[in-house]
């Protein structure tokens, strides 16, 4: 009996891990999810440097504002199409 178990036993672990390996790596939560978490990963890590860029760049426009006049000023007459009173604004039509 001892003789028959000691050489059924390996035999058996073997070919339970011969199904049971392949069958958890292929089934829904196996090796595709895996993959699809990797994937994931990537393209987090990746958003997450450009956000990084965005913060520093950000950063640096906050400081210019708060440190130069000129940089308020610009921002005012490009985006808010602000002037001075004393200046005076000509509005030329299309030419025909």
């Amino acid at each position: 009996m001892a003789v028959l178990l000691q050489r059924a036993l390996p035999a058996f672990l073997l070919a339970l891990v011969l199904i049971a390996v392949p069958a958890l790596l292929f089934q829904k939560e196996g090796l595709p999810r895996l993959r699809f978490l990797r994937a994931e990963l990537d393209r987090v890590t990746e958003e997450n440097r450009e956000l990084e860029r965005d913060v520093v760049r950000l950063r640096a426009q906050v400081k210019q504002l708060r440190e130069d006049p000129r940089a308020v000023e610009t921002i005012a007459r490009e985006q808010l199409g602000l002037v001075r009173r004393s200046e005076v604004v000509f509005h030329f039509g299309k030419a025909r």
